[in-house]
């Protein structure tokens, strides 16, 4: 897979996932959370697994966002995917530690958060620091053989 292709898959499912945050039934809502100073709509579990709420699923429309904005240019695929990659891997240590792992009481990042966010970014990791290099031509190769004869592969 690309690192284009990568932007536009991250970015189509966490748009997806952000708009979910909001649906009721996808999103068991628990509109009163005591851990949360930002309650109200779009707070819950996504899919009874995810601790969300308001702010959290808006960082997943702006992440979607950001990735359909850059999955065309390659050089912003894969700035894309080193900021997915450390930001996620910040927010699973966070998740980690008490009173970050609700960035203090804004957004919820604790609980299945903290291992889906480590695979996002070991993920991302790999498309930002790791894919080779995109190189135009770089389907054909010019050798040249003992002889001094030329042929492409």
């Amino acid at each position: 897979m690309s690192i284009r292709n990568f932007a536009l898959i991250y970015g189509a499912v966490f748009l997806l996932v952000g708009i979910l945050g909001f649906v009721p039934g996808i999103n068991q809502m628990h509109p009163g959370d005591p851990s949360l100073v930002l309650n109200g709509y779009g707070t819950g579990h996504l899919l009874g697994l995810f601790h969300v709420n308001l702010l959290h699923n808006l960082v997943h429309i702006l992440f979607g966002i950001w990735g359909l904005a850059v999955f065309r240019n390659y050089d912003q695929s894969r700035l894309y995917a080193r900021g997915v990659a450390i930001i996620y891997l910040v927010l699973a240590v966070g998740g980690l530690i008490p009173r970050l792992n609700t960035l203090f009481g804004l957004c919820p990042i604790e609980g299945n958060d903290v291992w889906l966010h480590l695979l996002l970014a070991a993920v991302a990791a790999y498309f930002g620091f790791l894919a080779p290099t995109y190189q135009p031509g770089a389907m054909s190769t010019d050798t040249t053989n003992s002889a001094g004869t030329s042929r492409t592969v």
